[in-house]
């Protein structure tokens, strides 16, 4: 049984125009525990809505997100909260750290939100990332690529079973994207997190080798104008 299985999976959105847009629209999608998928696909075809109803921060407009044989798409809002935060990690592309919290806060704050803060494993995940000197540091005082790496140890803080990764070298500098990227699939190896990585950055789909192409996975996309 896949870890994560989408069977006809569609969302649509109201446009200003008051037709429903279809921006999502995947058949079948599954994925293994511990597998690692890249997704390549253009800027606004729809793979952060994508991420967003796996993640189910979306509900979709119809059809079934089956987390480990359990639908999770039909739980109500508090039950799906729950349930990401015990098992998912989502690295987002503008990273969304708490600015007025340090490195470590940013980190433990999210362990809130599924087994309870853990500082020592907090503290050992940035080690990890090359942070323990600044696990005392606020976002503004930190690089963007140290930045990304406290988003990387917050995802992975509460041990997720699945992370998804939406475009997460955008915002980095070419000589530390694939670094970055090599962290992060490191980390989710030691820990048997499956990762789903959504990219149009050729850097990032050589390294996995074999990506999928997101305008052959979503029927939607034969639309126009496409969403984000």
């Amino acid at each position: 049984m896949p870890l994560l299985e989408l069977r006809d999976v569609r969302r649509a959105f109201r446009a200003p125009d008051g037709d429903d847009q279809l921006i999502v629209d995947v058949p079948s999608f599954d994925v293994d525990a511990g597998e690692q998928v890249a997704i390549a696909g253009t800027s606004g075809s729809g793979k952060t809505t994508f991420l967003n109803i796996i993640a189910g921060l979306l509900a979709p407009t119809s059809g079934e997100v089956v987390w480990d044989g359990e639908v999770v798409s039909g739980l109500g809002e508090a039950k799906r909260d729950a349930w990401r935060a015990r098992e998912l990690g989502y690295v987002f592309q503008t990273f969304n750290l708490l600015g007025g919290y340090t490195a470590l806060e940013n980190v433990t704050l999210g362990m809130m939100f599924g087994p309870g803060p853990d500082r020592e494993f907090a503290s050992s995940l940035l080690e990890r990332l090359g942070l323990s000197d600044r696990m005392g540091h606020r976002p503004a005082q930190l690089s963007i690529g140290q930045q990304q790496r406290v988003a990387l140890a917050r995802a992975l803080a509460n041990r997720p079973r699945l992370v998804l990764a939406d475009e997460p070298t955008g915002n980095l500098d070419p000589r530390y994207a694939l670094e970055a990227l090599g962290l992060l699939r490191d980390l989710c190896r030691e820990q048997g997190a499956a990762l789903i990585c959504v990219s149009h950055d050729p850097r990032v789909l050589d390294d996995f080798g074999d990506a999928l192409d997101f305008a052959t996975l979503n029927r939607a996309m034969a639309q126009e104008p496409q969403g984000s």
